[in-house]
């Protein structure tokens, strides 16, 4: 693992080597069928943030785990993540038509393939898993399919979209709307982190549990932080319409508790995700650079 002086020297690594092992894993725009492939690498090749992948990375980095054996993790989430933003800019969902400042997948594909291609982006998620990394055991394989499997199910990100489309027009309560983010956007934040615990060897289950902790915070952390910039931020430097959540009049912390009591929410939030972290020492300065760039980010 390197060893810089901040976090973008971490950024850096870990984009070119999520952009080519997912350039890898992806079938070949070539490969029938052609539309669906080119799909699905449209989508998960857009240049994103990589928060998924860089949380995986700098979760074992606080572990002792060497990159190379979390390669398949990073990839794994990130195929999820974009699978699920496929979607969730569906016509039926959020209806969006741009997505990282260029059409969304339904609008350059059709709906019928941007829905394929979502479907296919998750069920690689779990091959790539199982198959893409002979260091760890079979029962690693198992706790990661496990965790990816919940934390993207009806009880982690598919039933926090679920309570997201049922909310729209309604008030909710700031605990509904905390378990909504959990689920929704927090889920599989927490499983990136997780992951990156469990490629340890052995893997020590009492960090695990600070590592869980520590993810739940900072998967709403990110959430919370959306929202205000939702509010705050052009469209030109979110990739995304601005004022998207308020147009479509669903609940967020901004419209809940005002700008002003989003941002101290999201200060309270991070300031606990943090505690979760005392003990482990510097291998776990990795999480708290991530944790003030997802609270501090612009888009």
């Amino acid at each position: 693992m390197p060893n810089p002086e901040s976090l973008d020297t971490m950024i850096s690594l870990c984009r070119h080597r999520i952009e080519a092992a997912l350039d890898q894993i992806l079938p070949a725009a070539a490969t029938p069928p052609e539309t669906l492939h080119e799909a699905m690498r449209y989508s998960t090749l857009a240049g994103g943030k990589y928060v998924r992948p860089l949380l995986v990375y700098c979760a074992g980095q606080a572990c002792d785990v060497p990159m190379a054996r979390l390669d398949a993790a990073a990839c794994a989430v990130e195929l999820i993540h974009a699978y699920s933003l496929i979607h969730d800019d569906l016509p039926a969902m959020d209806d969006d038509a741009l997505r990282r400042g260029r059409p969304t997948c339904h609008i350059a594909y059709g709906e019928a393939m941007a829905i394929l291609a979502g479907d296919a982006l998750q069920a690689l998620a779990f091959h790539v898993l199982a198959h893409e990394n002979d260091s760890l055991t079979p029962h690693q394989r198992l706790r990661m399919m496990d965790t990816l499997a919940y934390a993207s199910g009806s009880l982690g990100m598919a039933g926090g979209q679920a309570i997201d489309m049922q909310s729209i027009g309604r008030t909710l309560d700031v605990d509904e709307l905390e378990n909504m983010h959990t689920r929704k956007t927090g889920a599989l934040i927490q499983a990136s982190i997780l992951l990156g615990g469990l490629a340890a060897d052995p893997v020590d289950e009492q960090v695990l549990q600070q590592l869980g902790g520590f993810g739940r915070c900072i998967g709403l952390a990110f959430q919370i932080r959306d929202d205000i910039l939702d509010v705050e931020s052009a469209t030109e430097t979110l990739g995304k319409p601005q004022g998207s959540d308020e147009d479509m009049n669903k609940p967020t912390y901004t419209s809940l508790l005002g700008l002003e009591g989003a941002h101290e929410k999201l200060r309270e939030v991070h300031d606990k995700a943090l505690h979760y972290l005392d003990g482990m020492g510097p291998k776990a300065d990795y999480l708290r650079q991530v944790a003030e760039y997802i609270v501090g980010r612009k888009y």
